[in-house]
């Protein structure tokens, strides 16, 4: 009987230990996080009054609901040139961001759980923040856990010196003297799709065919990154890396909860499952990744020196070279990075070649103009890479394109330590957001035609097209601006530029407006256009 009074004892202690440990944690945490909230409401910044424990979640929670509603008896009355008009879509992808900048305006605050954010979008703070060199600011680590499946350690995930190192070694693959010669892959991998539209309007009786272009073009992005990466076709050889890589995406932001670092799911088994397929989906690409590595090498190491070097044979002497990396960081550089590339070099493209081809279904004056363009500047209506930067009119669609529907929804950073940002003081711990989509369509920055299809804004440039340029930002903010620029702009300009001198098209009336948030902002129902072969 003593030895289980003794046996009870022990265990309590350890119980109140465990307990006890546990709240010194939480209480730590909780201080921490009320010590930021309390600096920044010094500063005289409002928003909307937290809950204990959940912070402004309820909040967030209830504005979905609402807008949810609100959108679905919306659609039930709208007809079709109705849902055509709204090219301003942050009110129903993110409500409550948009709820409280009417209530708080373009600077606030909020909570979710125990994390103190920072809603920036004020144009002079944008401005600081583009400026801004400093490795203090990085990703937000909530975040790039999340993402670490998808993206490994490679630079869009990394923060601080090993994001430094990684971008001095991957931007170079990028500068534009080395994308121009990356054109004649781009026209290779577009030329099956030309062809493949072809006939289907030709089994169609040869006059028009409705077509959903969005799907085409995911093969097509893919096909062009993996043969700038890898010299191989996508059908052949990158078709299950691009597939495991999505379906790890759509898993990632299936909750609600993603941006936010928790979950709104109710049933712990969804998690436990959607891990371990998650897991399952990142060591079947890593080894994948590695075997298209491996047999990339032994190709490069055949090949003559003089033959022509793509992306992956650039990246594996980048790691290489530098005798700081190691060999086991050197292998994960190559594969995470390639995972990088993957992901943003052929999402980015993807969406905005669909999102382009779909405002300018709409507007067919704008297609009339590029196809005498690439008439006049490309033989034959094949674009090269001194004939690109000729495409004025090609350049501004694309430009307008990316105002309204930005690839990148969000700009966001933690604050690793106390930093000043123009008047702001970001204390050590907060997150800051800039919501893209807002700036772009702001009507003191752009006009009064801000949530417009007016290509023509960008005819003298982006310094002329709106009152602070630095509130356009596509491709991000700052130094983290995306390493793919020049890329995705280059590979846009060549497939519109091969479509349009081949095709006329104008929206199909089954198309349905719907974008939708999968890390980037999809086209949830594709797009479907009705096409005539010129």
């Amino acid at each position: 009987m003593e030895e289980v009074f003794v046996a009870l004892k022990l265990v309590s202690v350890a119980v109140v230990g465990v307990l006890s440990w546990v709240l010194y944690g939480y209480g730590r945490v909780w201080y921490e996080s009320q010590r930021v909230r309390k600096r920044i409401l010094k500063q005289g910044i409002k928003g909307p009054p937290p809950s204990f424990l959940h912070g402004n979640l309820p909040d967030i929670l209830k504005i979905q609901a609402q807008a949810a509603s609100q959108a679905k008896a919306s659609a039930s009355t709208s007809n079709h040139s109705d849902q055509l008009v709204a090219h301003d879509d942050t009110a129903t992808l993110f409500p409550y961001f948009e709820h409280w900048r009417k209530e708080y305006g373009l600077l606030y605050t909020y909570s979710t759980g125990l994390k103190q954010h920072l809603y920036v979008n004020q144009p002079d703070l944008i401005k600081e923040l583009n400026h801004c060199i400093t490795l203090v600011l990085g990703k937000p680590g909530y975040l790039t856990n999340k993402l670490a499946p998808m993206l490994g350690n490679g630079v869009l995930r990394a923060n601080g010196n090993s994001w430094a190192q990684q971008r001095k070694l991957v931007a170079a693959e990028f500068f534009m003297d080395k994308v121009k010669g990356m054109v004649d892959s781009m026209i290779e991998s577009t030329q099956p799709l030309l062809l493949k539209w072809e006939q289907i309007i030709e089994s169609q009786g040869g006059a028009t065919a409705e077509i959903k272009v969005d799907k085409d073009l995911i093969g097509l992005s893919a096909d062009v990154i993996s043969r700038v990466s890898f010299g191989h076709s996508y059908y052949s050889k990158g078709k299950e890396v691009f597939s495991k890589l999505r379906r790890i995406q759509k898993a990632l932001t299936k909750d609600t909860g993603f941006l936010f670092g928790i979950s709104f799911r109710e049933k712990l088994n969804f998690w436990s499952n959607k891990k371990n397929e998650i897991a399952n989906l990142e060591k079947e690409i890593e080894s994948l990744i590695w075997e298209l590595v491996e047999e990339r090498k032994k190709e490069c190491s055949e090949a003559s020196s003089s033959s022509q070097k793509d992306l992956m044979q650039l990246l594996l002497e980048a790691a290489t070279s530098d005798q700081s990396l190691g060999k086991d960081f050197s292998k994960s550089f190559i594969v995470d990075n390639c995972k990088n590339i993957y992901f943003a070099g052929h999402e980015t493209t993807y969406v905005a070649a669909s999102w382009c081809l779909m405002l300018l279904g709409l507007h067919t004056d704008w297609q009339t103009r590029i196809r005498a363009e690439v008439a006049e500047h490309c033989p034959n209506g094949i674009p090269n890479a001194d004939s690109l930067p000729q495409l004025k009119t090609l350049g501004m669609v694309i430009q307008e394109t990316l105002r309204l529907y930005p690839p990148a929804s969000f700009v966001s950073r933690e604050a690793y330590e106390d930093i000043q940002i123009g008047h702001l003081n970001v204390p050590k711990g907060a997150f800051l957001w800039t919501l893209i989509p807002t700036l772009h369509r702001d009507p003191e920055v752009w006009g009064p035609d801000a949530n417009e299809f007016k290509p023509e804004r960008f005819s003298e440039g982006v310094s002329k097209a709106c009152k602070f340029p630095s509130s356009y930002a596509p491709f991000g903010l700052g130094t983290r601006l995306c390493l793919g620029k020049n890329f995705a702009l280059v590979e846009l300009k060549v497939v519109l530029a091969l479509i349009i001198s081949r095709f006329s098209f104008t929206l199909s009336p089954n198309y349905r407006h719907s974008p939708k948030y999968i890390m980037i902002v999809e086209p949830e129902h594709g797009i479907d256009l009705i096409m005539q072969k010129i």
